[in-house]
């Protein structure tokens, strides 16, 4: 389980697109809110778009691996689609604040491997956020309000990326996700294989 992090306009979504393109086994976990969609969201695809009492049904029903409220809309990631993904043998991607991460961490344990991406200033966070072209002028200054308090959370994730560079972000996520690939508890089958080694 594989959580990327950022303040909003940093480049995460950027740096999960390109690396679901590169990295087949890897699928993204595709959250619910009730937010509404951008105009090039896909429902399904980007989001599963719910209203509020869709999503608090959800809640109920312990739907979701974790959920949180994130600039006055909700979000949540549900439990059945990475729990299949996982039982198949695939790594999953979530892309979720610091809320999320603390949540599916207490869930999932050693499952998750936490990544959070800073922008290289404050000055060029807040042009990204200008130049996307996504959000309201009032939107973005409460964006880059709460960048700081998101950004105070860097300390609990297990790796840091600045994103300087979108293909070098990109590469260092990839050499991340190899590396854990090949951590002892996640080979499956490798004590049966070393003790096979060793009969000779």
């Amino acid at each position: 389980m594989l959580v990327l992090s950022s303040p909003s306009g940093a480049g995460k979504t950027t740096i999960a697109r390109r690396l679901l393109e590169r990295e087949k086994a890897l699928t993204m976990s595709v959250s619910a809110t009730t937010r509404p969609p951008r105009p090039d969201e896909i429902d399904g695809t980007d989001y599963r778009f719910v209203d509020e009492d869709a999503f608090e049904r959800m809640v109920g029903a312990g739907e979701f691996l974790e959920h949180a409220r994130v600039f006055g809309n909700r979000y949540g990631t549900p439990r059945q689609p990475v729990e299949a993904a996982l039982a198949a043998g695939r790594d999953v991607l979530f892309d979720v604040d610091w809320q999320g991460t603390q949540q599916l961490s207490a869930n999932a344990g050693d499952d998750v491997v936490s990544v959070f991406i800073l922008p290289p200033s404050t000055a060029e966070l807040e042009k990204r956020l200008r130049e996307r072209a996504q959000d309201s002028p009032e939107v973005v200054r409460a964006r880059m309000s709460t960048a700081a308090s998101e950004m105070s959370h860097w300390r609990e994730y297990q790796y840091i990326i600045v994103n300087r560079d979108v293909e070098k972000s990109v590469a260092s996520v990839q050499a991340i996700l190899a590396a854990e690939r090949q951590k002892r508890d996640r080979l499956v089958g490798l004590h049966a294989f070393v003790a096979d080694l060793s009969k000779g």
